[in-house]
């Protein structure tokens, strides 16, 4: 199993010279799932050295600019080459509609395969966006000026089976490990061998983003015991009641939501284009929790 997180962009609305704005990719055994496309997304994947082609499912949390300017044209790439699927785009209500405009805005060459997922949970309710064999991404929704979700990549408990163990039951590779993995009790040479015996759980990996939002109860219920928690910071103390009036979140505020959540590990983001360092947000989180990193355009992390 391979989760790698890739920053693309930083910077909350207007894009920096160090930073561009919001892009996250989530690399799961190759599988490339991307959280908001903001203004040139693609040219920072390019630049990291990731596929587009790669790219099945796209998470949009909200409809401002910084998070789906660079949709559009990524689409009109991907279907521009040989891209066979069809991709897949989850985002808030109002989602579809406002998908159908972006492809009216331009006239693509190729035929284009989009399927839209809207999201609407109730507050404080916490539904499945998408679901399969080895992870699911849950979502639910936050405070913001515009519908918003916060989303959690989910990886299923998978049973192992311990070797050692059944070997002493003179089990090597076969049908009746393949059947102790998947949970079942076997027959082998006239000895009943349970999935207890000769097999462990490996708990799955948990991420959780948060976007724009103020404070709220149900980010840190999506959060709740996450590998690591990605969240917005747009603002430092000192600019606290600015925060309050754009609907975002300080960097200490981010750290409660960690603290809230029991999360092993925050990297902070969405960092406003006034600062040109923004280290202070470093030790103002770290009040809160003690693992806190600040995110860079091009930083990765393996999960």
């Amino acid at each position: 199993m391979t989760l790698e997180i890739t920053f693309l962009g930083t910077s909350s609305m207007v894009p920096t010279k160090e930073r561009n704005v919001q892009a996250i990719l989530l690399d799961y055994n190759g599988e490339l799932l991307l959280f908001d496309c903001g203004e040139g997304t693609q040219r920072q994947m390019n630049i990291a050295g990731f596929s587009r082609a790669r790219v099945k499912k796209v998470f949009l949390t909200h409809w401002h600019g910084d998070h789906v300017g660079g949709l559009i044209s990524l689409i009109q790439t991907i279907f521009n080459g040989e891209y066979h699927d069809t991709l897949h785009v989850y985002g808030p209500k109002g989602t579809k509609l406002r998908l159908e405009h972006l492809r009216k805005s331009v006239d693509f060459e190729n035929e284009i395969r989009l399927e839209v997922h809207e999201l609407n949970p109730e507050p404080r309710e916490i539904i499945t966006a998408y679901e399969g064999e080895e992870y699911l991404v849950e979502c639910t929704p936050m405070r913001h000026g515009t519908p918003t979700i916060a989303y959690a990549f989910v990886e299923k408990d998978k049973r192992r089976v311990d070797m050692a163990a059944a070997a002493k039951h003179g089990l090597k590779t076969g049908p009746l490990v393949g059947k102790l993995q998947r949970g079942e009790t076997v027959e082998f040479k006239g000895k009943t061998i349970t999935a207890e015996e000769v097999t462990y759980v490996r708990t799955g990996k948990k991420v959780a983003l948060i976007p724009d939002t103020t404070l709220n109860d149900a980010a840190p219920l999506l959060a709740e015991n996450a590998d690591v928690m990605i969240c917005e910071s747009t603002y430092g103390g000192e600019h606290e009641e600015k925060a309050a009036e754009y609907k975002h979140l300080t960097a200490a505020q981010a750290a409660l939501i960690a603290q809230q959540a029991g999360v092993k590990r925050l990297i902070l983001t969405h960092f406003s284009q006034r600062y040109t360092s923004v280290n202070h947000l470093l030790d103002e989180a770290r009040t809160h929790h003690p693992n806190v990193e600040l995110a860079h355009d091009f930083y990765r992390v393996t999960v």
